[in-house]
């Protein structure tokens, strides 16, 4: 942690150096981005992006989001598919939760898989999201999409409505606050859920799993199953190629930091083998089903 023990820095989570000949070709990498919008909100410096690879919702120096468009690979940020797996736990949810818009295509892309969605309900901390989301990521709201504009946490301290789903993915510029790991947090996000609700977020971790030093499963993961059930936990091996190959043409990990996404319930869902939906968004969740490593 930093000395302030408020940020997960995800460097830190490391357990092995990187190689330094891979870590040249990534230091060394350089872009042609065009900057299509450039804004100073109230928490940090905001910008679309477009290069040679997509385009891209930037924070300071930080990936938000964005679609990545190259002929290896044309869709999100790669780590964001895992987020549509609970369609293949539940396919009748129908009240949504989602804390962080991004570009607006997960949102898109829920409507399109869960056939029962009443309502989507996106909360986010930053005001001009909306606008650039339709601007320049082709968002389109629907009459299902309710945005609310409020601290993540506030929010679900204070929220009344019961939901089906709830997504969470709040890494900002320096990483992922703490206070999104709190016991309050698990508590408020119990509080929100429906009794065979499903909870989903994004952490990080060394993608060295069996080893001892792993701090996600010493420090982080043990509140995941105080408050669920039932954890299934899914390993960035296909995120990760995406994203090397994509921005440096790279076969393999370079930082030992991988996405981890979790998908927790109380309820013992099993995941479907029918995956045609999300196929039709052109993902081939199949690769992504192959990471999950527990439930």
């Amino acid at each position: 942690m930093n000395n302030e023990e408020t940020i997960l820095i995800p460097e830190e989570l490391a357990i092995k150096k990187p190689k330094k000949e891979l870590l040249e070709i990534i230091n060394n990498k350089t872009f042609n981005d065009n900057v299509l919008f450039e804004l100073e909100s109230d928490f940090h410096t905001i910008q679309v992006i477009e290069n040679e690879i997509g385009r891209f919702l930037h924070y300071a120096e930080t990936y938000q989001a964005g679609f990545i468009n190259t002929d290896f690979y044309k869709g999100n940020l790669p780590y964001i598919n895992y987020f549509l797996i609970p369609s293949l736990m539940n396919e009748k949810v129908e009240n949504i939760l989602l804390i962080g818009l991004g570009s607006g295509r997960i949102v898109t892309q829920f409507e399109k898989v869960f056939e029962n969605l009443k309502t989507i309900d996106v909360v986010d901390l930053e005001e001009n999201i909306v606008d650039i989301a339709k601007n320049y990521f082709e968002f389109k709201p629907s009459e299902k999409f309710n945005f609310i504009l409020q601290d993540g946490l506030t929010y679900l301290r204070n929220n009344k409505k019961k939901y089906d789903l709830i997504v969470v993915d709040v890494a900002n510029n320096d990483g992922i606050d703490l206070r999104f790991l709190s016991e309050e947090y698990f508590a408020s996000i119990k509080k929100s859920l429906k009794k065979d609700g499903i909870f989903v977020s994004n952490m990080c971790a060394s993608p060295d799993f069996e080893n001892k030093k792993n701090i996600f499963f010493k420090e982080f993961f043990p509140i995941y199953k105080e408050y669920f059930n039932h954890n299934f936990i899914f390993k960035g091996d296909t995120s990760d190629k995406v994203y090397y190959k994509s921005f440096f043409n790279l076969d393999e990990r370079v930082i030992d930091i991988t996405n981890v996404v979790i998908i927790s319930s109380d309820k013992d869902y099993k995941i479907s083998k029918n995956t045609q939906k999300i196929e039709q968004l052109g993902i081939d969740i199949k690769q992504y089903l192959n990471d999950c490593y527990q439930n």
